[in-house]
């Protein structure tokens, strides 16, 4: 049930042997244009009403009141952080050499460790002659890089305050700082190789996030992305991990020009200790991040500007274009959809927490669900916000930190957020007082998707490591605007697949650029903006991992009720996490169900703290006809989008493939 390809999950590099294998680069004219796919995109957002980068500026500080005095040069205290992290010697800068060479020469550039401003020389990597015509070599071969190698916060705070402009210190000591153009991903210039194996083994095709680019073109966008890179006087380069779990975690390396994209890398990768960082050696997968540099229009495939690349036999990303540090997450996100499933290890888009019982629950939910709110849970332990795997021993967070979003954020409604935010905190694209630096969360000059990225021990109850036991509930959130599913339903095996597949919310204002109003959207495996391989091959390894340890699906809306957006009322978030407890304690296992019409849903007849008359939603509504009309529309909505997977077979007969259509609506 896993993903087709090598099953051991081993990496091998070598780089000479790689370069000299690939052709050289030839020019041709004309670019090709590709479209991108019906693909829920959960993060991107209507920019703010700027024109240029001064208006752009004009807009992160908020003028003080008239009555506040104004001081010129007034020093801000920053909190401390923990011992800067080691550089490791020469063998790192010889790494970092070969990461940056180009592929047309012999030799990576001339890297000299440490801050080009500092007065101090330190240990720089040799380059040895070569046999390249002096009519090839450029002024860019004999100048210096500076690598800032894994730097610590206060370092990187310090690079970014003296050198980004857009870049202070706010009041509660998080480093505030701009996207610039980009204030969310960009879809639909992301670009994945297609070569003999990928071919074969990714999804490619209606639905599918991944649109495709040949060799070639990745390797221009490569050459000038590393080029790009190299003419500057320094580069910041992250070397992390992805996975908490030891058996099966990626070393990953970040290369990159600007130090927001090393700090936001620092909180969201896992940090390595010195020890790991002098054996790191060769990194699984590399990011080369030139996104202040625009990838070359006549380049085949590139529709913009902007493209981010993805190259899963080479394990490199390059990013062009754009500054937007959630791509970098989300692109090895994609890349761990594609990686684990090789090693039997489900890659999942989901919160995950741990009671104190050891009962571990997922959480599955596009924005504006609450899956971050409802994961975090002061009465159990944080395992992970976002990216997770499930293996054979159980789940672990891919992740190091939590990127939440911002807006309108208030203490009262998120407390664990709201104190995350703090010295080592990246707060991106919001507003604040120009003299106080106090953010003002509900402002929208900039953008919508204002974000947070901290480490994840920034929130108390986070377990530390973020691995815990096989799950007991696995839950799957919607944001239903049509008002007619039930608040909470138990699902059998085959409706968690379909309801898995299908992926259903709401988008609303806020979570996708050009949406003012809510309307229904589907997302395969509630995440498909990010998954490689066909989404019945995810939902078949997550039905055979619950079936293997007697895990219990959910279906819960966190949507409307009583009617449709605009005339119902949004379910109360303090009758849903009633319903969540109920879930964690077990108690709803032992309720009385009654089946609902169309769509076969259990609902209880009574949940402990939530009025019994929105249990059944049809209760809920005034005028039945109407219900009935809505109802029959949504389902409608169901069968449309699932027509992408009905031809798909599941194993050898294709049984659990019409296991999962008489799954959906009966209508």
């Amino acid at each position: 049930m896993a993903g087709n390809g090598n099953t051991d999950g081993e990496f091998s590099f070598s780089a000479a042997a790689a370069r000299d294998a690939l052709p050289r680069i030839t020019t041709e004219k004309g670019a090709k244009s590709t479209t991108s796919s019906d693909v829920c995109h959960d993060d991107t957002a209507s920019r703010g009403n700027f024109q240029t980068i001064d208006q752009l500026h004009s807009l992160q500080k908020k003028r003080s009141a008239p009555t506040t005095p104004l001081k010129e040069g007034g020093g801000v205290v920053m909190g401390t952080s923990g011992p800067t992290t080691p550089v490791s010697g020469e063998s790192m800068l010889q790494s970092v050499s070969a990461s940056l060479a180009s592929l047309t020469r012999e030799t990576g550039p001339k890297l000299i460790r440490g801050d080009p401003t500092s007065a101090a020389k330190v240990a720089h990597v040799p380059q040895t002659p070569t046999s390249v015509p002096a009519a090839d070599v450029s002024d860019s071969s004999l100048k210096f890089t500076h690598v800032l190698h894994n730097l610590s916060p206060a370092e990187l705070y310090e690079q970014a305050i003296k050198y980004e402009k857009g870049s202070f210190v706010t009041s509660t000591g998080a480093l505030a700082t701009l996207s610039g153009a980009k204030t969310g991903r960009s879809p639909k210039d992301k670009r994945v190789v297609k070569d003999e194996t990928t071919a074969s083994e990714l999804w490619w095709g209606k639905g599918s996030p991944n649109i495709e680019m040949d060799e070639q073109s990745f390797l221009v966008n490569r050459e000038r992305a590393v080029d790009y890179l190299n003419s500057l006087d320094k580069v910041f380069v992250n070397d992390q991990y992805l996975n908490w779990d030891p058996e099966n975690r990626i070393k990953v390396r970040i290369v990159s020009a600007r130090a927001y994209h090393s700090l936001f890398m620092h909180n969201m990768c896992i940090r390595a200790t010195p020890e790991e960082l002098e054996n790191f050696g060769t990194p699984d997968f590399t990011i080369y991040n030139a996104g202040k540099f625009p990838c070359n229009r006549f380049t085949h495939y590139m529709t913009s500007s902007t493209s981010v690349d993805i190259n899963l036999g080479r394990r490199e990303m390059v990013i062009l274009g754009t500054q937007y540090a959630g791509e970098m997450k989300k692109g090895l996100f994609g890349v761990m959809h594609y990686l684990m499933p090789k090693r039997k290890i489900l890659s999942l888009h989901s919160g995950c927490n741990m009671g104190k019982d050891g009962d571990v629950a997922l959480f599955f939910g596009l924005s504006g669900t609450g899956k971050t709110t409802l994961s975090t849970d002061h009465n159990r332990y944080l395992i992970g916000d976002d990216e997770h795997c499930w293996s054979e021993t159980g789940v672990s967070n891919i992740e190091g930190g939590c990127y939440a979003k911002c807006i309108d954020l208030s203490r009262e409604k998120e407390p664990d957020i709201w104190n995350a935010i703090k010295f080592g905190t990246v707060l991106e694209n919001v507003v604040f007082d120009e003299h106080t630096r106090e953010v003002d969360y509900t402002d929208k000059s900039v953008t919508e998707n204002t974000r947070a990225a901290y480490p994840i021990e920034y929130i108390p109850n986070s377990k530390i490591p973020c691995v815990g036991p096989h799950p007991k509930n696995v839950i799957l959130l919607a944001c239903d605007a049509f008002g007619v599913l039930p608040p909470v339903s138990k699902l059998d095996l085959a409706q968690t697949m379909y309801h898995f597949i299908s992926g259903y919310t709401a988008l609303v204002a806020g979570t996708e650029e050009g949406v003012k109003e809510p309307k229904a959207t589907f997302s395969a495996c509630f995440g498909a903006a990010f998954i490689m391989l066909h989404p019945t091959k995810y939902a078949a390894m997550l039905a055979e991992k619950m079936q293997a340890q007697g895990a219990t699906g959910w279906l819960v809306n966190t949507g409307w009720s009583g009617g449709s957006y605009g005339s119902g009322s949004r379910i109360k978030l303090a009758y849903t996490r009633k319903i969540i407890d109920a879930i964690h304690s077990g108690s709803l296992l032992n309720a009385t169900y009654q089946k609902t019409e169309i769509f076969g849903l259990e609902i209880p007849n009574e949940v402990e703290g939530v009025p019994s008359e929105i249990l059944e939603p049809m209760n809920a509504w005034e005028d039945k006809v109407v219900y009935k009309d809505t109802l029959l529309k949504l389902a409608g909505l169901f069968r449309n989008n699932f027509e992408t997977f009905r031809s798909h077979k599941i194993g050898e007969d294709g049984k659990l493939t019409e296991e999962i259509l008489a799954a959906g609506p009966n209508f």
